[in-house]
């Protein structure tokens, strides 16, 4: 069981080497910053992944009352969180080589981000204004997949309609047009890594937080 985990470490040790070694073309206003590609994008697809399973078991804890779903569901959350925050910081280091500030309040999708992670604080935040484990599933399942539901809007759907220095928004080149072929060939094995990454994450979380909630039952 655990050679998945060694292949993913050996995978995304790869994905760094070779996505700083490989030569990459020097496309305006990014160039050498372009490699950062193998790193931003990849957190938000993970992001996503993470979240979309958070509310799978959102629904599924719904459906059977369950407590090891509720555990899962907010192990995976919690993943999803670190790598949308990964994400933030990559963006912001991202901005301050190409647009020469680490934030700016007039890029709506970097702004929009930072509020759909903070919706998901207030699911953690709300997990502990209750004692009772199965009331505190149930609202937390609610408020779960209401949360996952506003992130295509806020991600994708709104920062289309505002004028954005992205990729692909308001006039500006889309994603097709300004990565090169070099680029691709780590940038998809990166998500794979990535997402990889998260799933190791959440196994040693969901274990950690399993065992937690059994040791605290056992003493009450």
């Amino acid at each position: 069981m655990k050679f998945w985990k060694y292949g993913v470490a050996a995978w995304l040790t790869l994905v760094i080497i070779f996505g700083f070694l490989i030569d990459i073309p020097q496309i305006q206003i990014l160039k050498e910053s372009a490699r950062n590609l193998y790193f931003h994008v990849p957190m938000w697809f993970t992001m996503y992944i993470a979240f979309l399973t958070g509310m799978v078991y959102s629904i599924r804890y719904l459906n059977s009352g369950k407590i090891d779903l509720d555990i899962k569901a907010e192990t995976a959350t919690q993943v999803g969180v670190v790598f949308g925050l990964c994400g933030l910081l990559t963006g912001s280091l991202w901005a301050r080589f190409t647009w020469g500030t680490w934030w700016t309040f007039a890029e709506p999708k970097m702004n929009l981000a930072a509020v759909a992670l903070l919706i998901f604080v207030a699911y953690f935040i709300l997990r502990t204004a209750f004692d009772d484990p199965e009331k505190r599933a149930r609202f937390a399942a609610v408020y779960n997949i209401f949360a996952v539901t506003t992130i295509p809007f806020l991600l994708y759907v709104i920062p289309r309609q505002l004028p954005s220095l992205h990729p692909g928004a308001d006039g500006n080149p889309a994603f097709s047009d300004m990565t090169a072929p070099e680029l691709r060939i780590i940038f998809y094995p990166a998500v794979i890594g990535f997402i990889g990454l998260s799933i190791w994450l959440m196994d040693i979380v969901y274990r950690y937080k399993k065992l937690n909630y059994q040791l605290e039952h056992t003493i009450d």
